[in-house]
């Protein structure tokens, strides 16, 4: 599994504006710039993180983008499914008739990629753009 560039791109933007006085609007080419993300990129990405809830917008002199919630309230999973979606391990994990033996709840495989992808979505929760904030919780 491998977190796709705009999910990458996202949690940068974010915790860019995390790092901001509450409420202050940053304009994308500064967000770009610092975190190094092409503006066009960063504005496709947006759009996936405004309607999510994790950022707003305000358009004209003095607009930009700023967090909609303090960084506690945004976790990893909450910035990964604005972009990509739900994590799924596997075609069978999203609908079991995508199961090739059509055993999808009795299939030891199945079970274990399911126990996995829980735990995985559990983790990517449990860290919040505050976390990162935090030097002394990853250093």
């Amino acid at each position: 599994m491998i977190i796709n560039q705009a999910t990458d791109y996202g949690f940068r933007a974010v915790l860019f504006l995390a790092g901001q006085e509450q409420g202050k609007m940053v304009e994308a080419q500064l967000i770009a710039r610092e975190v190094v993300i092409p503006t066009r990129f960063l504005l496709k990405i947006m759009p996936s993180l405004i309607k999510a809830g994790i950022v707003r917008s305000q358009r004209g002199t003095g607009g930009g983008y700023a967090l909609a919630r303090i960084p506690g309230d945004i976790s990893l999973l909450d910035i990964l499914e604005a972009i990509e979606g739900p994590i799924h391990l596997n075609r069978c994990l999203i609908d079991p008739v995508h199961c090739s033996r059509e055993a999808a709840p009795d299939c030891k495989v199945h079970q274990a990629l399911a126990e996995i992808q829980e735990r995985l979505a559990a983790d990517f929760a449990h860290c919040t753009v505050a976390d990162l904030l935090d030097s002394s919780k990853f250093f």
